[in-house]
């Protein structure tokens, strides 16, 4: 099985890593690991599921303004690098987000491939993205458009006080893979196919990087498991920074409460499994909003199903 932890292989930005970290090791730490146990999936009362999941799906996605989710592409798969953290504390966690990527079909980079996750452990995290985003601005905002959030997002990511911050990076594509937007430096006209209607576009978003800030006197009261599956979670999907899912049973919710989930949970593997299952072919964001939706809610009902049969024998 592949993995990647990124420590021979991600050449201009781990270099750009170390100029950060050079004075923030945090190698001697060494985390507590609980046994992992699954939650019971308890379904939130006082609305129907269909509504549970559009509530759920609504609150933790957040594309650039304008743009519909985006998604690590299985053409180009994803490598892990976790930085600045004790070495085998850093290969469970890079194994542990690669297991989820492999289980949604994403290939998983080999050992010294150059990380597109990259995942970065300090003890002060305003302080790191800063010096990062100051060094490579480029790398985070991209000159083309649907590349980010805004340059207020940014800054939010740089000045917030959040235990972990993440930022993403996307691209759009064509149904073939090439650039659906003009790129910095190229003057071709991209090529989209006229297949399309007024529902439906060939145009997608992919995910092309993601940067992921853990301050870790922020999150001591977190098992390493707890930890490495909440950074799964928001490295493989664009989680809203701002996600309020506290009804929800959901690995989002452990940093406040670690005793909501020990792993990820079913609520949240259905999630994914949407995200990356669905076509995502409508042409507004909101509908392909919608088409996650509605993924998400066929697998939570037939396993609500499934379970009243097993309880019924």
């Amino acid at each position: 099985m592949r993995r990647g932890t990124g420590a021979r292989g991600a050449r201009t930005l781990l270099a750009l890593v170390v100029l950060c970290l050079s004075a923030q090791s945090v190698q001697g730490q060494d985390p507590v690991e609980p046994e992992p146990t699954r939650v019971d999936d308890i379904v939130v009362q006082g609305a129907p599921l269909r509504d549970q999941v559009a509530t759920f799906v609504d609150a933790v996605t957040a594309p650039p303004r304008g743009r519909g989710p985006a998604r690590w592409s299985a053409r180009a798969g994803v490598c892990v690098g976790v930085a600045n953290l004790e070495r085998e504390a850093a290969q469970v966690m890079a194994d542990r987000i690669s297991d989820v990527a492999l289980s949604l079909g994403l290939p998983v980079g080999e050992p010294g491939c150059s990380p597109n996750v990259l995942v970065l452990v300090t003890t002060d995290a305003p302080a790191l993205a800063a010096a990062l985003v100051e060094r490579s601005p480029n790398a985070f905002r991209p000159k083309y458009a649907g590349a980010a959030q805004s340059r207020r997002s940014l800054d939010q990511f740089v000045s917030s006080d959040r235990p972990v911050r993440w930022w993403h990076v996307a691209l759009p594509v064509t149904e073939t893979g090439n650039p659906a937007v003009r790129l910095p430096g190229d003057d071709r006209i991209p090529t989209v196919s006229t297949f399309a209607s007024r529902l439906t576009t060939p145009v997608r978003n992919e995910l092309r990087r993601a940067f992921i800030i853990i301050d870790i006197d922020q999150v001591v009261h977190l098992g390493l498991i707890q930890l490495s599956d909440y950074v799964a979670m928001v490295a493989l999907a664009q989680i809203d920074a701002d996600h309020e899912v506290g009804d929800f049973p959901s690995i989002l919710n452990v940093v406040a409460n670690p005793a909501v989930a020990q792993v990820m949970t079913d609520w949240d593997r259905a999630y994914l499994e949407a995200l990356y299952g669905v076509e995502l072919n409508r042409r507004l964001p909101s509908s392909q909003l919608g088409q996650i939706a509605t993924g998400m809610f066929r697998d939570r009902r037939a396993a609500a199903e499934a379970e009243a049969e097993a309880e019924g024998e």
